[in-house]
């Protein structure tokens, strides 16, 4: 879908309006930082797997948790934006909730995986700009000093 706005001689076109995800997720605090890192990339995977185009990874931190998660006072937190990318205009809200079902599942079926979320983040609207051809100037002729001022005289009746 593509609208067309034109503000003062600018065109601003609506691309489209496209929804992005965050999944933050636990990792348990045994894992070596070789498999850590291992899991992370196939974390990735998963989601791409899926179709989903990652917008932003931040690294595994481990943090001091307030309360016990599956008996572990500490764990490594991770986050991981991402968003998917569609063959169509834009993907039916059923394909979106198949694909998030089935890295919810994958996810769950992770031993390693303390506990996880999924947050829509708020839709962002990629808009392109471009500036309206402005019409042909025509050339103005040059006026005179002594032409400007009769004309003064003949207004001002002098």
């Amino acid at each position: 879908m593509s609208l067309k706005y034109d503000l003062g001689g600018y065109f601003f076109t609506l691309l489209k309006i496209m929804k992005y995800y965050e999944l933050t997720y636990l990792i348990s605090p045994d894992l070596s930082e070789r498999e850590l890192r291992e899991f992370q990339e196939k974390i990735i995977s998963l989601i791409q797997g899926e179709g989903g185009a990652l917008s932003e990874v931040n690294e595994p931190a481990r943090k001091k948790l307030a309360g016990l998660v599956k008996n572990k006072d500490e764990a490594y937190l991770s986050t991981l934006n991402f968003r998917f990318q569609s063959e169509k205009p834009s993907p039916t809200p059923t394909t979106i909730q198949r694909k998030l079902a089935n890295i919810e599942k994958k996810l769950k079926s992770e031993s390693q995986i303390l506990r996880y979320i999924i947050l829509t983040k708020p839709p962002k609207k990629i808009m392109m700009m471009s500036k309206s051809p402005k019409k042909p100037i025509s050339p103005k002729t040059k006026v005179e000093l002594k032409e400007i001022g009769k004309k003064l005289e003949e207004i001002l009746g002098e």
